[in-house]
């Protein structure tokens, strides 16, 4: 019966991953491993492109789920907020899934199937949306009991349509406190017109001489967006992460799709 064209049905937007527990220990209940947690890809308008999940189902008895989309918002602390309801530019009616509900048995894995056809003549821009899996079997406590509990998670995909592409400009470099331990935050803007991430390492030194490496936080920045991203040192051969005492001078180049960004900062407190 593929392809089914999405329809938006009322749900309770629950986080993604979220298993919600008031008991010890469950017997079934969301049980599934799904693979790739994102994915990203491109197309071009009037054409058609498939992306493929993987699910297992690691539960001791027969799993139930239960497939559709969300449109999501990436809020300022990093919280994903789902909704069934159809954003002003959700591309989700662009969106076919294979089929609504899904039956796998105690180690079972099914590869699963969506198709976006985005519309000829739609303009360049990025196609954002969630593939939501939703366990629909109650959780059992000791005693044999059922709850109604379930949960669910969220797979994001991001489609570029067209000659679409993130631009990753740095604004301004902070060093925050939190608690005991402080942080490097870079402030950057995305000029593009597609999410990008930062990635790489960066060396540097600190006022005593040491020698550590930092590598950003795997956050999406939307197109459009201005979003801090912590800059984590990194621990080697299983040390606990080094602390470091300003000021702080930090070089190297830090990357994203299609495009580099140098970094030569001296930091004080």
């Amino acid at each position: 019966m593929f392809p089914i064209r999405i329809r938006p049905v009322g749900h309770l937007a629950l986080v993604t991953c979220l298993i919600v527990l008031s008991c010890k220990a469950l017997a079934q209940g969301f049980a599934a491993y799904v693979t790739p947690p994102r994915i990203e890809a491109k197309v071009q308008p009037g054409q058609t492109i498939r992306q493929v999940i993987e699910i297992q189902h690691a539960g001791r008895n027969r799993g139930n789920y239960r497939f559709y989309t969300n449109d999501w918002t990436f809020g300022p602390d990093r919280s994903v907020q789902f909704q069934d309801a159809l954003a002003p530019d959700s591309c989700r009616p662009w969106v076919s899934i294979e089929r609504r509900e899904l039956t796998l048995e105690d180690g079972g894995r099914y590869r699963y199937r969506i198709e976006i056809t985005p519309p000829a003549g739609t303009p360049p821009r990025e196609c954002r949306f969630a593939l939501m899996i939703e366990g629909l079997d109650p959780a059992m406590v000791e005693s044999g009991v059922s709850i109604p509990v379930s949960g669910r998670i969220g797979v994001i995909v991001y489609v570029a349509i067209g000659d679409v592409r993130p631009q990753l400009v740095l604004e301004r470099t902070d060093i925050q406190r939190s608690g005991e331990r402080q942080q490097i935050e870079l402030t950057v803007r995305n000029d593009g017109a597609a999410h990008g991430r930062l990635e790489g390492f960066v060396t540097g030194r600190d006022a005593e001489g040491r020698r550590i490496e930092f590598s950003p936080a795997d956050s999406p920045i939307l197109p459009g967006e201005t979003r801090r991203i912590a800059l984590l040192p990194l621990s080697e051969d299983g040390k606990p992460v080094p602390e470091w005492r300003p000021p702080m001078r930090i070089q190297g180049r830090l990357e994203w799709a299609g495009g580099q960004m140098p970094i030569d900062l001296s930091l004080a407190p």
